[in-house]
């Protein structure tokens, strides 16, 4: 049993052998119905529990349609309709319940120790399907996205630009020291990593700069990198984030300092006009779309790692 809840926990050749098995099964499936199963079916007579803590489009329609296409099930719960340590049952005993009922678990929560406090108690894997401090599931599934655009990743200039002190940069810097890419992150000062991060960053002789020069960040990079400036549960002046971030939003001028050929990513959902213009999100060099329907391949891939 293995549970999938940040980039740094699993080895470079682990996270390969997600990667190399999400490739050979969105190959495999040319010509199958959005919904229809994988011909191996591993899933198959099982079933996936998905918590919410949080709204949610894309990871828990990915998570839902990657379970389907493995041959399985999914449960999708929220806390408000089960008791998630809350009334008379405590956190533990309702992880030993759905312990009996499923054979994994995903779990979007707005904090991370609900996560390592949950996986504690079960005896089934846990997948993090975001918290406040990762989203291991989308970095994976955006080098996925990438590699089958431009090639291996590795020694290839990525760039973040905006809040680089959340769970998306934080997700990035992990992974840039696994895939070994080099990482060029453009906030401001206040907005740049923790240096909890920054100091595992230095320990693995990870390729990461920091600078508040938007432009610096984006200088011949192959693929340019930003998230939403606010979230839902942001508890923060929004008016005073979004001013401050205003140089760091990604249009056509700064695309442009980027190679040729990059590509522009985004997580979503997107603030249009705030971190990113419409010229940018919607023109060719744009993949975002792609990033959505690859979650699926990815996810599916780390369900399976956890399972195997």
């Amino acid at each position: 049993m293995k549970n999938f809840l940040n980039i740094s926990d699993l080895s470079a050749q682990d996270l390969r052998g997600i990667l190399d098995e999400a490739k050979s099964r969105k190959l495999n499936r040319k010509g199958f119905n959005k919904s229809a199963p994988d011909l191996d079916k591993p899933f198959e007579g099982k079933s996936m529990v998905m918590i919410f803590e949080k709204p949610s489009t894309r990871t828990r329609m990915s998570f839902d349609i990657a379970v389907k296409q493995l041959g399985g099930s999914s449960i999708i719960l929220n806390p408000d309709v089960i008791h998630y340590g809350k009334g008379n049952e405590s956190l533990k005993d309702t992880a030993k319940v759905l312990t009996e009922y499923a054979d994994i678990v995903m779990l979007r929560t707005s904090a991370h120790k609900n996560l390592e406090e949950f996986g504690k108690y079960l005896e089934i894997p846990i997948i993090n399907g975001l918290s406040d401090l990762s989203h291991p599931c989308q970095i994976l599934s955006d080098i996925f996205t990438f590699e089958e655009l431009k090639g291996n990743i590795s020694n290839k200039n990525i760039s973040w630009l905006g809040d680089a002190n959340n769970n998306m940069s934080n997700s990035l810097i992990e992974a840039a020291g696994k895939f070994k890419f080099n990482l060029n992150i453009g906030c401001p000062e206040k907005y740049k990593p923790k240096s909890s991060i920054m100091k595992l960053a230095k320990k693995n002789n990870i390729k990461i700069q920091v600078t508040q020069n938007p432009k610096e960040a984006v200088e011949n990079a192959d693929c340019v990198m930003t998230d939403k400036w606010v979230s839902m549960n942001d508890k923060v002046n929004k008016k005073l984030k979004k001013k401050n971030l205003k140089k760091f939003q990604v249009n056509k001028k700064l695309m442009d300092l980027a190679k040729n050929d990059a590509i522009f990513m985004h997580c979503l959902p997107v603030g249009r006009g705030e971190e990113v213009t419409d010229e940018v999100i919607d023109g060719k060099k744009s993949v975002v779309w792609r990033q959505a329907l690859n979650r699926v391949h990815a996810q599916k891939s780390i369900i399976n790692w956890c399972l195997n």
